[in-house]
């Protein structure tokens, strides 16, 4: 740990490639399967489960939902876990806090929790979208890519970086932030 609170960057690079050996071994050695990255379909999943509740009738007609069946598998685990490791890793390191709208948020779009969740609900839409065109996720193309070492991947998350200091400065204008 460092002492502003955070975790030391060599400390958490070393777990997280620990953890990205271990997820392959696990994924592709025990569970059998050809791919050990990517979790959209997960969202698409939670969604039918939901809906399987309310509406099972559509949920049995959906194209979709008769090719991948509705079920909680290994990477809707794997989503709830990354969301326990962070909310755990946010109470080690202290730096946990309950906040409705950021600051940076709140210096350019207002205090609005309303708007914020708006925002947050367009990206996530946007985001899933562009997940389900591109046939799987994206970023787990470059993670996972990075991790083989394939030029495919330092491709793919070149792309995303140059595409989110764009789509950053287009939203948050082209002011300095503490952090650059």
């Amino acid at each position: 740990m460092q002492t502003d609170g955070g975790w030391n960057p060599y400390f958490a690079g070393i777990l997280v490639g620990i953890l990205a050996v271990v997820s392959v071994l696990v994924t592709t050695q025990l569970l059998g399967k050809g791919q050990y990255l990517g979790a959209s379909t997960t969202f698409v999943r939670a969604a039918g489960l939901a809906e399987q509740k309310v509406a099972p009738e559509r949920v049995a007609q959906n194209e979709y939902f008769q090719k991948e069946k509705v079920k909680i598998d290994w990477q809707m685990m794997l989503v709830f876990g990354i969301f326990l490791g962070a909310f755990g890793a946010s109470l080690t390191d202290k730096s946990y806090k309950k906040e409705t709208v950021p600051p940076m948020w709140s210096g350019r779009f207002g205090t609005s929790p309303w708007c914020r969740a708006l925002g947050a609900f367009v990206g996530g839409v946007i985001a899933m979208f562009g997940a389900r065109m591109a046939g799987g996720c994206p970023s787990g193309h470059g993670m996972s890519g990075l991790m083989q070492l394939s030029v495919s991947g330092f491709i793919a998350l070149g792309c995303f970086l140059i595409g989110g200091i764009i789509v950053a400065r287009l939203i948050y204008g082209g002011r300095e932030y503490p952090w650059i």
